[in-house]
């Protein structure tokens, strides 16, 4: 096929071990290689420029890249994966039943940061590498925080009386790659910003880059005049943003979430919202109410009328390439850097 192969070292994706290779391995390994199979799964397709960087890279390797997009019917992903060795979806649900039709993957690459669609325990239990692609979307989704920022500043663009956001305070809840950019553009806009991140234990971090840090949720939101959302969906987030939260926050403040649905309490959200006139909310993810929360709050609510932090074409890019990338990495290396099952 025109290419020269070096075996890489087998390396146990669940610990630290390396396990030699037979010769007989060795040869069998050479040409499965040749035949390995990556499955492209988006309902919501790929730029064509991502679709021809992620064959391009895998068929530089060797890899042979198979596409299902815009599919409408489960059945289509299952019957797709029976044969593949490795995936690249975006939001698409890898669940416990798609892996087991899926006996010959290895790993599954999320493009994109969040990874609650993959179900990673049944993952592991199949002994298959989960990664995402960490800082692709990143500026995508910052950028679009402050966009709701200013529109919601400025009533949604209609007429009467808004206000600016240089002297307000935003706070970042989760001072990741988003939560980083996040602040850095805000500070350009002349804001005050201060983060919440238990995580990140170094100071410097957040000196280094003009940004106040907090000791507390509770004092995060009290202080704001902006919070910006962007903590992931687990058992102790989940519903974790309420009533209590949202009262404690300054007149006139805005909660913008471009993190996930889920960590959002609804019911508390709602009874803030109607207890005070001057709180706003505006999301990247729908409530399950959304219509009657519309009609309810009007230009103090606002949602996207799909997620779509991630949706410009450099993002789009960016995580299919890396992708694309990260598996090539991972057969050839046995590099599990974002691996995010372990």
């Amino acid at each position: 096929m025109g290419y020269t192969y070096h075996l890489p070292s087998r390396r146990n994706p669940f610990g630290e071990d390396v396990i030699e290779w037979e010769q007989s391995e060795i040869i069998d390994f050479t040409e499965y290689k040749v035949t390995m199979k990556v499955l492209v799964a988006t309902e919501k397709p790929f730029a064509k420029k991502a679709v021809d960087g992620i064959k391009g890279i895998c068929a530089e390797a060797g890899y042979q890249v198979v596409m299902l997009e815009k599919y409408t019917d489960k059945a289509e992903l299952l019957a797709a994966v029976e044969d593949v060795d490795a995936m690249i979806v975006r939001s698409d649900k890898v669940t416990a039943d798609v892996l087991a039709a899926a006996k010959q993957l290895k790993i599954v690459v999320r493009a994109g940061a969040g990874y609650d669609n993959v179900d990673l325990a049944a993952a592991s239990e199949r002994g298959v590498v989960v990664m995402n692609t960490p800082g692709q979307n990143s500026n995508a989704v910052a950028e679009l925080a402050i966009g709701m920022m200013i529109y919601m500043s400025r009533n949604q663009f209609t007429p009467g009386t808004g206000y600016e956001l240089q002297g307000k305070t935003v706070g970042i809840h989760a001072y990741g790659n988003v939560g980083r950019l996040v602040g850095r553009k805000a500070k350009a806009l002349g804001m005050n910003v201060i983060a919440y991140d238990p995580f990140v234990t170094d100071r410097a971090l957040f000196e280094n880059d003009g940004v106040e840090p907090v000791g507390s949720v509770d004092e995060l939101y009290a202080a704001s005049d902006f919070l910006s959302l962007h903590i992931p969906a687990t058992e102790q987030t989940k519903k974790s943003i309420g009533y209590k939260l949202l009262m404690s926050m300054p007149k006139g403040a805005t909660l913008v979430n471009t993190a996930r649905k889920e960590v959002i309490d609804e019911a508390g959200l709602e009874a803030a919202m109607s207890e005070r006139l001057d709180l706003k909310y505006v999301t990247d993810i729908a409530p399950n109410d959304v219509e009657s929360m519309v009609a309810r709050f009007g230009n103090r609510f606002f949602a996207t009328p799909k997620k779509m932090g991630a949706e410009t074409a450099e993002a789009n890019i960016n995580a299919g390439l890396a992708a694309a990338r990260q598996i090539v990495e991972f057969f050839e290396k046995g590099i599990t850097k974002f691996q995010v099952n372990k």
